[in-house]
């Protein structure tokens, strides 16, 4: 009779956080969040940062509730934490914070993005090394930036760690580069699990600030003893690399099919759409629709490009005093929009437009201005609007995949908040002419908790654990209408 593991999973979002405990049992696993948690980051001085220190309070609380919801004389196995993408905490030897941790919105790294796509030459070189695209939010960028501004970092840090790496160090002690969140910050060698010393060199970033990665379901240690206390349930919880990047996470969770014909939606703040590859995907036509070469935890690709995402609709939404406040509303909102038709053409989703403008409504009405198109009338004409472009901008990313990588896709899955989003459901599938498939699966905590259960042994690898979680899991089918 196989035994009852229990694991927590930290889930740091954009906007929000939350800690979840999983039980695994009779190869099954179930869920229970035991805390949750709003998170944003903060303007001060015109930039952006995140408060770390709530953070971490918040993290060690849902440790604690999670202890209390372990059933009498039950123990914690281990933690894993995923964190989004490109942020990072520069500390020094002790692991002690040297600057503030900078938002991934903050405007700061505008005038390197500019640079760099200004100077074909270097664009070029630097995907061709990291396969990662220029874009506003990469690692790369922010620390070059720092590095210019504060040159006196470069003595003050000795260590830079993703958001997930420095979280695991503060339960467990341990400063380790995880791989998966350190492929988003374009540093990471594309042909390799190194770092890319042409990237490092031309951002003038320090080597030394980084050690080479960690591959996902790497042990770090037990959970320090200051945070276990004398919890019994806490003395021997191991703390584990899992994908530190939530998308990497989200991806892991997917019951995709074994040969790969599956596109993978995971749809929140941002929708990034992709699939898994045992090679990347480059070359000027990747450049030019911003293929991200990103990576699975056991070092192989997920080519993936990033569409606005639901960032569009939760910024709408606060230039509405009548916005939904509980699920009924959300529901009667949605139906409301789906009763619309359809609008008379989609946004164009670029970043520039929509990235961290004052009013998110301004900047819509402002492009349906220069396009002579009608403004919506109501707050859900504009999740209408906003629901069709972003299925649109699902399909043309599909579209793109297929031609660059020679490839057919069956279905898209898709995960997050927007699965539960019917209208952004049923739009991609229109837009795409492939079936939907949406899960009602927390992702990123099933993908997290699955890399605890397969570094403990408790399941073989991720093909048998996709196996396990499909034969339990609800899914809706949105089939393509004319």
């Amino acid at each position: 009779m196989s035994r009852t593991i229990y694991s927590a999973a930290v889930d740091l979002g954009a906007t929000s956080g939350r800690v979840i405990l999983g039980r695994w049992a009779k190869n099954r696993l179930t869920l229970t969040e035991v805390r949750r948690f709003p998170n944003a980051f903060r303007s001060l001085g015109g930039h952006d940062y995140w408060e770390l220190g709530t953070l971490w309070h918040e993290v060690q609380e849902g440790l604690r509730q999670a202890v209390a919801a372990l059933p009498r004389g039950a123990t914690l196995a281990s933690v894993g934490v995923d964190v989004w993408g490109v942020d990072y905490a520069l500390v020094d030897d002790t692991g002690r914070l040297v600057f503030p941790v900078h938002a991934y919105r903050d405007a700061r790294t505008q005038p390197g993005l500019k640079r760099l796509a200004n100077t074909r030459a270097a664009l070029d070189r630097i995907y061709a090394a990291t396969g990662i695209p220029n874009v506003f939010y990469n690692t790369s960028l922010q620390l070059e930036e720092v590095v210019a501004r504060c040159p006196a970092i470069t003595d003050l840090a000795s260590r830079c760690l993703f958001l997930p790496d420095y979280f695991n160090f503060l339960l467990s002690g341990r400063m380790e580069n995880e791989f998966t969140v350190a492929s988003t910050s374009q540093l990471i060698d594309v042909h390799s699990t190194g770092w890319s010393r042409a990237a490092l060199d031309h951002f003038r970033i320090p080597a030394q600030w980084f050690t080479p990665p960690v591959l996902s379901g790497t042990k770090l240690g037990r959970l320090k003893k200051e945070i276990a206390g004398a919890s019994a349930a806490l003395a021997k919880t191991q703390i584990i690399a899992v994908p530190g990047h939530d998308t990497a996470a989200a991806y892991d969770a997917m019951p995709a099919a074994p040969d790969g014909s599956d596109l993978y939606i995971s749809s929140g703040t941002w929708s990034l759409v992709g699939f898994e590859s045992d090679r990347p995907v480059l070359g000027a036509a990747a450049l030019a629709a911003r293929i991200s070469n990103e990576r699975i935890g056991d070092g192989r690709y997920r080519p993936l490009t990033n569409v606005i995402g639901l960032w569009m609709l939760e910024g709408t939404l606060k230039d509405f005093a009548s916005r939904p406040t509980n699920d009924r509303e959300w529901a009667a909102l949605i139906t409301a929009a789906e009763k619309l038709p359809a609008p008379a053409a989609p946004l164009d989703m670029a970043f520039a437009e929509f990235g961290n403008p004052a009013s998110m409504k301004a900047a819509i009405d402002a492009q349906l201005r220069r396009r002579k198109l009608p403004r919506p009338k109501t707050l859900a004409g504009y999740v209408r609007l906003i629901c069709e472009s972003l299925g649109k901008g699902h399909a043309d990313a599909m579209r793109a995949f297929e031609q660059m990588a020679g490839k057919k896709f069956r279905r898209i899955l898709i995960v997050g908040g927007g699965s539960k989003n019917r209208i952004l459901c049923q739009a991609t599938a229109n837009a795409s002419g492939l079936p939907v498939v949406s899960f009602a699966l927390e992702g990123t905590a099933v993908g997290n908790l699955a890399s605890q259960l397969i570094s403990l042994g408790a399941v073989k690898d991720l093909a048998t654990f996709r196996r396990h979680l499909a034969a339990d899991l609800k899914q809706t089918i949105f089939t393509p209408r004319a």
